[in-house]
C-alpha cells in the first residue's frame, strides 16, 4: 500500500468541475457524470454519476 501524500493547505487554487452526458450501447442508454479535477495535477481527479455540475448548483 502506498501512503497518501499530505494535503497541501498552502494552495489556494480552485478545483475545476465539468458535467458530461455519456451515451453507451449505440445511443440506447445515457447518463450524466461529474468530473472534479485539479488542473495542475493529471493524477488528481474524481468522476461520479450525477445530474449537474457544481457551477450550475449556485
Amino acid at each position: 500500500m502506498v501512503p497518501a501524500e499530505p494535503s497541501r493547505p498552502d494552495r489556494i487554487d480552485a478545483l475545476q468541475s465539468r458535467s458530461y452526458r455519456i451515451t453507451v450501447d449505440d445511443g440506447r442508454e445515457s447518463f450524466y457524470a461529474l468530473s472534479i479535477e485539479d488542473p495542475d495535477d493529471d493524477d488528481a481527479w474524481l468522476m461520479s454519476d450525477t445530474v449537474c455540475s457544481l457551477e450550475s448548483m449556485l
